[in-house]
């Protein structure tokens, strides 16, 4: 990342002395609280005090302008960005830096009344119409390039600005078109990739059902019945995105320094595109963070943290989160006092190199009126404000420290948007769903571990002592000699049920289950059955259940050690192999066939972590604590966090210094409710 600006030395030579004097640059800190700020809907006299409020808060960013086009070019060529630079001058005179969001989420209505191909085409057959937001075609021509002028001017404006430190392209891909251009392009893209008819049609069987086609115009739009067409499908929305979010990347590039970040701001699980492919030509990956209705559950949050940060393997920024509610829930209750700082402190801890609110004021009108804020709609601070300058001045006094670290783990899962495509689409069991049976894996192993990433299968995989598997459903082969060189060099792997299916094109591999991992493996998949009923498992982790799905295995090489078995059931599973192991080369490789009881899960989970030496970061913690290490620059910092509301007392392995306590030495800490210490050895 190239996020830190210069600091402009003063001119102190007598024969310069004449020269005007120049404005220092605002300076990114190591560690970043921000907010979402929308100039664009007050009056420039309030400006300043809403600067002054937040520069009193101790943050350091303002986002700026991903919905302001109908300001920025209020008709067709005319560009008015004056008082988005004035805007960006004033943040900097209170010690903020700013990132520009290229505004093309919110077409201006100008553009879509004359322009109307630019809209969308609803399922339905209807077209968008203006007064919401991501109402435009991704594919349109016409409408990217509006999306590349409006972004080169911007960058051509901004580009030197020092002041201005990255650029966030859009806000939150999502919705997806059904007009005429967009089959065009579909076909095309299917064309281009499987060049004749005749190679489409074999991938995807389409003798079945009498679907073979012989010309590429008859190939409806995505999705459909087949499986081939479907996953395609998803492809080429992943290829329409990236290629849009392209093109404003190039549009600023032409313009913006290497020292300004482009990012872009995705939404967690959210599976309507490929993240990995986009995050490609980004400098780094931002996300929205919302807990919504409830509360925080810092596992189920965190594997979507380790997921941001595995788009790149590198640290991210959560560019948006909410101060306290939300507004669009059934019920929208606010997080407790000192969860919120404890949420942002969780996302550190999990890589996160910046805060940033959404959003500092209500706009007096709009869909969001009632979404939590730092400041109320009369300029004034809210309840939750306090808690953000606590944080303010906590990232302050131990930004220098957590600077250049990220989080390191032995540990990793792998994860495929093909392979939660393939299952979703055909789950055979409506209860399975991909990323629940993600979430049972890393549950036990990241509170044992206290430290885990979650990252592509083709991501490098040397320097895991264990790399977990589950549901790898669509498994290519050079994926799977990927992942056996892992193992033969010295890895331990562990797959999980419904695990090597199916091959790039959605189509059921000719060999049974781990499909090209048999022989690796020493084990097939002679059945797979979606449960009605648990099925009983036991063996050396203890007995248990298994849920909603399992799969008979059949051992078919020596060495090979059946771990667990299935008791009696519906006759097909008894006594039959639930889980097997294998040493490999200098590794070994484990088939988990059955989603198993969070209990029995657990003790799976402690088995993998003993075989492959892992152990935890920070030794044993209560179950409500939550232990982060970050390290790197020789650097080595535990953010420890109480998730609950009673004191919890952890003791240390070894004496360490409590950085929010001026670095006294201390073995043990006593975390109140909801309490945070970041510790340094």
């Amino acid at each position: 990342m190239h996020r830190r600006s210069f600091l402009t030395q003063s001119l102190s030579l007598p024969f310069l002395s004449a020269l005007p004097t120049l404005q220092a640059a605002a300076v990114t800190p190591p560690l970043v609280l921000g907010a979402a700020w929308y100039p664009e809907q007050w009056p420039e006299s309030r400006w300043d005090e809403d600067l002054k409020l937040m520069e009193q808060a101790g943050l350091r960013m303002v986002r700026v302008a991903e919905f302001a086009w109908s300001t920025l070019e209020p008709r067709e060529g005319q560009f008015e960005l004056d008082w988005l630079e004035q805007a960006v001058e004033m943040a900097a005179k209170r010690n903020l830096v700013t990132v520009i969001g290229t505004p093309t989420a919110a077409p201006p209505a100008w553009l879509t009344q004359k322009y109307p191909e630019t809209l969308l085409t609803e399922a339905n057959g209807r077209k968008a119409e203006h007064g919401n937001r991501a109402h435009f075609s991704f594919t349109s021509e016409r409408y990217r390039q509006f999306c590349a002028r409006i972004a080169g001017v911007m960058a051509k404006r901004f580009g030197g600005n020092q002041n201005v430190v990255g650029w966030q392209i859009d806000n939150e891909y999502g919705r997806t078109s059904n007009d005429d251009f967009t089959r065009m392009q579909f076909q095309a893209f299917l064309k281009d990739r499987y060049k004749t008819l005749d190679a489409l049609n074999e991938h995807w069987t389409t003798a079945y059902w009498s679907e073979a086609y012989t010309d590429w115009s008859q190939i409806p739009l995505g999705p459909s019945g087949n499986p081939g067409l479907f996953l395609e499908w998803k492809h080429f929305i992943s290829e329409t995105f990236r290629t849009y979010q392209h093109v404003q990347v190039e549009a600023i590039r032409a313009h913006a320094p290497k020292r300004q970040f482009i990012t872009s701001n995705y939404m967690g699980w959210y599976d309507s595109f490929d993240h990995y492919i986009l995050a490609e030509e980004l400098d780094m990956v931002s996300w929205d963070n919302y807990v919504g209705r409830g509360h925080l559950d810092p596992l189920r949050n965190g594997i979507v943290h380790d997921l941001t940060r595995g788009l790149k393997r590198k640290n991210f920024w959560l560019i948006e989160t909410q101060p306290g509610f939300v507004n669009w829930q059934e019920v929208n209750n606010a997080l407790d006092k000192g969860e919120a700082r404890a949420m942002a402190w969780h996302a550190v801890g999990h890589g996160a190199d910046c805060i940033s609110y959404w959003q500092w004021r209500s706009a007096l009108n709009g869909q969001e009126q009632y979404h939590g804020t730092l400041v109320g709609a009369d300029g004034t601070p809210v309840p939750m404000y306090n808690e953000a300058a606590q944080l303010g001045r906590e990232f302050a006094q131990v930004g220098g420290a957590l600077g250049g670290t990220e989080p390191v783990s032995e540990v990793a899962m792998l994860h495929s948007y093909d392979s939660r495509w393939a299952v979703n689409f055909q789950r055979h069991n409506r209860n399975f769903d991909p990323v629940a049976l993600l979430g049972s894996y890393y549950r036990p192993l990241r509170r044992m571990a206290q430290q885990m990433d979650v990252i592509h299968p083709m991501a490098p995989l040397n320097g895991y002592k264990l790399v977990v598997a589950p549901a790898l459903n669509v498994l290519p082969e050079p994926m799977a000699k990927h992942m056996e060189e892992y193992v033969r060099q010295g890895g331990h792997l562990v797959l999980g049920p419904r695990s090597g299916m199916k091959d790039e094109f959605n189509s059921l591999w000719p060999m049974r289950q781990p499909g090209p991992l048999v022989d690796a493996v020493g084990a097939r998949v002679e059945q797979w059955y979606a449960l009605d009923e648990d099925v009983p498992v036991s063996g050396p982790w203890g007995t248990g259940k298994a849920t909603m799905w399992a799969e008979q295995l059949k051992t078919r090489t020596a060495g090979v050690e059946v771990l667990m078995k299935y008791g009696a059931s519906n006759g097909w599973l008894d006594d039959q192999p639930a889980v097997v192991s294998r040493a490999l080369g200098k590794g070994r490789i484990t088939y988990i066939a059955a989603l198993l009881d969070d209990a029995l899960m657990a003790k799976a989970a402690e088995w993998m972590l003993r075989l492959s030496g892992v152990k935890p970061a920070l030794g044993p913690v209560p179950d409500a604590v939550e232990v982060c290490r970050r390290t790197g620059g020789g650097k080595d910092v535990y953010i420890v966090i109480n998730h609950s509301k009673a004191e919890q007392r952890v003791v240390l392995p070894r004496a360490m210094r409590r950085l929010l306590a001026g670095g006294a030495a201390v073995s043990l800490v006593n975390l109140p409710p909801r309490g945070v210490e970041v510790l340094s050895v």
